[in-house]
């Protein structure tokens, strides 16, 4: 029997994987998480045998998932983004899947996890996660946003948050909303991650904005920002835990 956890931070690619699984014997289900915090939480708790792990996610990467762990399982890696390839052999992951892939891939992937256990092979190197790190990127300074007449360039540093609204993505600046033709992921993309955070499915808030974290009602968070406003912008529960990780308050 094969242990294993599900990690996306898209429910449909989770449900995909789950729906391959539940055709393959011998294999047990044991969790699956959404983004990196709860996942080294699922995978500490539950000790797997095998992740299926997705490298890019809100607020962390799969590598970063796995340096985190103290013992990390066998891994494989299924990922739209095949820049990672390489960086995935070197940490000895099992496989490396590029989305869409089929039931007959994860079935032959699973099955080397299999072998490797027969053989007492362990998981991933942690060695090698240690020397394994993200390539230098040069991120967005500046980005074009619509006013009625003009298209503005602002500064990423003057953006408070990006928001979802009637399916169009706006800028939050000082009390005014621009909309831009980007989406939440692409953003995530151009942006610096280590200033730019997914606080809710639909907010990327920019945390050198941040003034205070507020406690709201049933236990959950509101980002104060620093406009003259004091703006407010909801912290979701699985993004307070990832917040908290990375700011340890």
């Amino acid at each position: 029997m094969v242990r294993l956890v599900v990690v996306d931070d898209e429910k449909l690619a989770r449900d995909r994987v789950k729906g391959f699984l539940s055709k393959i014997p011998d294999v047990e289900l044991v969790g699956e998480a959404e983004d990196g915090s709860a996942a080294i939480e699922l995978i500490e708790k539950e000790s797997p045998d095998l992740v299926v792990l997705d490298v890019q996610m809100p607020g962390s990467d799969g590598f970063s998932v796995l340096r985190a762990l103290k013992d990390p399982p066998h891994v494989i890696f299924a990922t739209a983004y095949d820049e990672y390839a390489i960086k995935a052999f070197e940490v000895e992951a099992i496989d490396y899947l590029l989305k869409p892939f089929s039931r007959g891939r994860l079935v032959d992937a699973i099955e080397r996890v299999r072998q490797r256990m027969d053989e007492g092979v362990a998981g991933a190197d942690a060695a090698a996660l240690s020397r394994v790190a993200e390539p230098s990127k040069a991120y967005a300074k500046q980005i074009p946003v619509h006013t009625a007449r003009k298209i503005l360039v602002l500064p990423v540093d003057e953006i408070l948050w990006f928001a979802v609204e009637s399916r169009l993505v706006y800028a939050h600046v000082d009390g005014r909303a621009y909309m831009t033709n980007f989406t939440l992921r692409e953003l995530e993309e151009r942006l610096d991650p280590e200033i730019f955070f997914r606080a809710h499915k639909s907010r990327l808030v920019n945390l050198e904005q941040v003034k205070e974290i507020a406690r709201w009602f049933g236990g959950r968070y509101r980002l104060v920002m620093k406009d003259e406003q004091s703006s407010q912008v909801e912290l979701s529960r699985v993004q307070a835990r990832e917040l908290r990780s990375r700011l340890g308050w």
